[in-house]
């Protein structure tokens, strides 16, 4: 049996926070806003995760109200989220993410964002795909306020 899962997440950008994306710190002025490390192509492969096999989303299960969750890092989030995906039995065909930033320039990343998430996931690299992209200086992404991330997932009945 195959499942299909959608993910997205968004966050606002600041100085003085770090940008941690897929796992990694990259060096920027400016840092992403949110109640754990706010890593945006973490939280939406969660959410793909999760919804592929209907265990509802993020804020369900790691909510933001919670001292808990404060400042984690999102990888620890994804090994607990991947841990349900491993009891239900499934495992990772392909994951295919994509970021969306004016800057900092991702690509001298993205294959080490691919290593430590196919690490996290146990599934070979070859299924983890990472693109990114800019908005052409539109909208909140384009302007720097923001930063997004999307990511669709196909799991696979063991």
């Amino acid at each position: 049996m195959l499942r299909i899962g959608n993910g997205y997440d968004v966050h606002r950008l600041v100085e003085g926070r770090k940008l941690i994306l897929g796992g990694v710190e990259i060096p920027h002025l400016k840092g992403v806003l949110g109640h754990s490390d706010g890593d945006v192509l973490i939280h939406a492969v969660m959410d793909a995760l999760l919804g592929a096999l209907a265990l509802g989303d993020i804020g369900q299960h790691f909510p933001d109200t919670s001292n808990e969750f404060k400042g984690i890092d999102s990888m620890i989030l994804l090994k607990r989220v991947f841990n349900l995906i491993k009891n239900k039995e499934y495992k990772i065909v392909n994951l295919d993410c994509i970021i969306v930033a004016q800057k900092p320039k991702l690509k001298p990343y993205l294959d080490l964002m691919r290593e430590r998430i196919s690490l996290t996931l146990e599934t070979d690299i070859s299924n983890i795909s990472i693109k990114a992209t800019t908005e052409e200086k539109l909208g909140f992404t384009g302007s720097e306020e923001g930063i997004k991330s999307y990511c669709v997932v196909l799991l696979q009945k063991k």
